[in-house]
């Protein structure tokens, strides 16, 4: 008798098993169909079967969609601090916000002996929640809200809201945004909707040719701001769903002799370095990644120990940075 063949029996996976016998995450349901099998044939695991020898950390992975960027960076760092003290493991998965890369990962994860898994990546499709759902172990998203997982996530929302604010209190009436594909709910759709919504409840107008968009680098900020200024030259704020986005808008603009905040002022959201090094400093709103990073794993944690799939939502909160750009 072999893992192979208890996991045929109970009908589960052969990584299910092997967590049974090393004393990781198993739902109830499962251990209950594992433990009858096992009475059943009086199978006894020997040494190879089993992941965790003495002195051997488990294992948590971890999905992310690009190392290089700084809030990933910051997040990383949180989920590491915590996993670190708690005597944990981790497999780090550097995805380059590519969809075929993290589903390859968590295809991989079905096969691996892994205690949990952090999951974080720009788009969510249908097929990473399948995988998601199909995976027998905790699970914790971070920077995404998503229905029937544990999550951790920023106040997208509430941060566009507090940067097209504070450009309307300084006195910008025609403000446009730069923005980035609404198949990213987090930093797309719903700071797309903050800015639109607070123009709506402030009475100022709405017009399409005042929203451009950009992919998440200077490069494209740089050309998104000038695509934005010849569709819509009244423009005197934009609102900028990043900051990497809104450095790269300000190069343009003062390229072209625009004086910030004087003739258009900018904002952008994160609080990366950059913004207290560019002139003048980016005013923006701080997220708590470093946080949300601890925070998401501490949540996976507390789930593996207890063998309870808490399905709990976090929101964080965020800091206005009021600089010198608006």
């Amino acid at each position: 008798m072999t893992i192979t063949e208890i996991a045929q029996l109970a009908n589960v996976s052969k990584a299910c098993v092997s967590r049974y016998f090393n004393h990781g995450y198993v739902s109830e349901e499962k251990k209950e169909k594992i433990r009858k099998v096992v009475e059943q044939t009086g199978y006894v695991p020997n040494r190879a079967s089993q992941q965790t020898m003495p002195g051997k950390s488990p294992t948590v992975g971890i999905v992310i969609p690009k190392i290089s960027s700084e809030s990933i960076s910051r997040m990383v760092a949180g989920i590491s601090q915590v996993l670190n003290r708690a005597g944990y493991r981790m497999l780090l998965a550097n995805t380059e916000n590519s969809v075929e890369k993290e589903l390859k990962y968590l295809k991989s994860f079905q096969q691996d002996e892994l205690a949990g898994v952090i999951f974080s990546a720009t788009i969510l499709t249908d097929e990473h929640i399948r995988l998601l759902q199909s995976l027998q172990m905790p699970i914790v998203i971070v920077s995404q809200e998503v229905e029937g997982f544990s999550c951790v996530f920023h106040d997208d929302y509430g941060a566009s809201v507090a940067m097209t604010e504070r450009l309307i209190q300084a006195g910008h009436q025609n403000i446009g945004a730069i923005m980035v594909t609404s198949e990213d709910r987090a930093a797309g759709d719903s700071r797309m909707h903050g800015y639109l919504d607070t123009l709506q409840r402030n009475q100022m107008e709405v017009q399409e040719r005042r929203v451009t968009y950009s992919e998440f680098t200077l490069e494209s900020g740089y050309d998104a701001a000038q695509k934005l200024l010849e569709q819509a030259p009244e423009i005197d704020g934009i609102v900028c769903a990043t900051d990497t986005i809104a450095i790269g808008a300000m190069q343009y603009l003062k390229g072209i002799g625009k004086r910030i905040p004087e003739d258009i002022g900018i904002t952008g959201i994160g609080h990366s370095r950059m913004t207290e090094i560019v002139e003048p400093n980016l005013t923006t709103a701080h997220l708590f990644y470093k946080s949300t990073g601890m925070e998401g794993a501490d949540m996976l944690v507390k789930m593996i120990e207890s063998g309870i799939d808490m399905k709990k939502k976090l929101k964080m909160g965020f800091e206005v940075i009021e600089q010198e750009t608006c």
